[in-house]
């Protein structure tokens, strides 16, 4: 008998013993649908999001990081389209932590590189949902600054919505209060919100495609998307053999700064910048509140295809994060 045969024999008494198995069990007549995405808890201050059993992205958020980060964010095709560092520069660009957020400049503390003195620092989960079209992560986190000053107390969601055909959306709700007096974010492109790109993706190393919502296409000149507002900037490449795939940053319309000014770079990484133009005032009582999205998508698509998924986000609906201990 060749090993194909014992291959196919083993398959059909596997088969037959799952059904006479499953002829014998105990019904559950009250059971419940399995939540098609499912935010679980991992070991090592670590959650991961999940579609179907099948990891999308993870959440770090351990007490030693200098800020929490996402990685990976895995494409359609199963692989991560994020990078942990700069392909090229690994100890300068070290705060390149794949999907993160974090500032420049607030109340003159350096919270955007890893040799500043501002450390984003996780306090608490206060939910974890899970549900058909989506699950979810709700965190607080204080900027904490020189002195162990706490400069800004921070409500952190983060969805993973589940799209068509392998493809899925990562909503980022950041929501700052001021605790101790008035927070001056600085003037900066850096912060809040970047992406560090897989290296094979990146127009230099990989040979991709920067363009935005505007039409400008790639890092500089003047049909160049770099510091350039726009509701929209997505970057695609090569992510495996003849398998193209990307990430779009959206902009959401209620962001104090939309349309955003966008750092980006050929070399893998953009950002959207809140304070490009001039700093912003966070007053004791009152909220600052960001939504910024990721859509994971398949290929390098129609700047058409992509409105379809900025329009339903720009229409969604910012609500409070919950903070609540669980």
């Amino acid at each position: 008998m060749d090993r194909r045969t014992l291959l196919g024999t083993a398959a059909f008494t596997t088969l037959a013993l799952a059904r006479e198995a499953s002829a014998q069990d105990v019904p559950l007549p009250d059971a419940k649908p399995v939540p098609l995405m499912q935010a679980l808890p991992l070991p090592h201050d670590q959650v991961s999001l999940q579609r179907g059993g099948a990891e999308l992205t993870r959440y770090h958020f351990a007490p030693g990081l200098r800020r929490p980060f996402l990685h990976p964010v895995i494409g359609p095709s199963g692989r991560s389209l994020t990078r942990m560092g700069h392909p090229h520069a690994a100890v300068s660009h070290s705060h390149h932590n794949s999907v993160w957020v974090s500032h420049n400049d607030v109340n003159g503390d350096v919270f955007w590189a890893d040799n500043g003195p501002g450390r984003i620092v996780h306090q608490w989960i206060a939910e974890l949902t899970d549900g058909p079209d989506s699950a979810a992560i709700a965190a607080v986190a204080h900027w904490i600054g020189k002195g162990d000053r706490v400069h800004m107390v921070e409500r952190r969601g983060i969805r993973a919505v589940n799209l068509a055909d392998g493809e899925w959306l990562l909503v980022l709700d950041h929501q700052f209060e001021a605790p101790g007096g008035p927070v001056t974010l600085g003037k900066t492109p850096f912060g809040m919100v970047a992406v560090r790109m897989a290296k094979t993706i990146g127009v230099n190393d990989g040979g991709g495609l920067i363009r935005n919502s505007e039409g400008n296409v790639n890092e500089q000149g003047p049909n160049g998307v770099f510091w350039k507002r726009a509701r929209w900037v997505d970057y695609s490449g090569p992510i495996a053999p003849q398998v193209n795939e990307g990430i779009t940053l959206l902009d959401h319309p209620a962001n104090p700064s939309h349309p955003s000014h966008f750092h980006v770079r050929q070399d893998g990484w953009m950002g959207a910048s809140l304070t490009f133009d001039a700093p912003r005032v966070i007053e004791p009582g009152k909220m600052l509140r960001l939504r910024y999205g990721l859509y994971v998508h398949r290929g390098v698509p129609a700047p058409e295809r992509i409105e379809k998924q900025w329009l339903p986000f720009s229409r969604s609906v910012v609500e409070d994060v919950p903070t609540k201990r669980s």
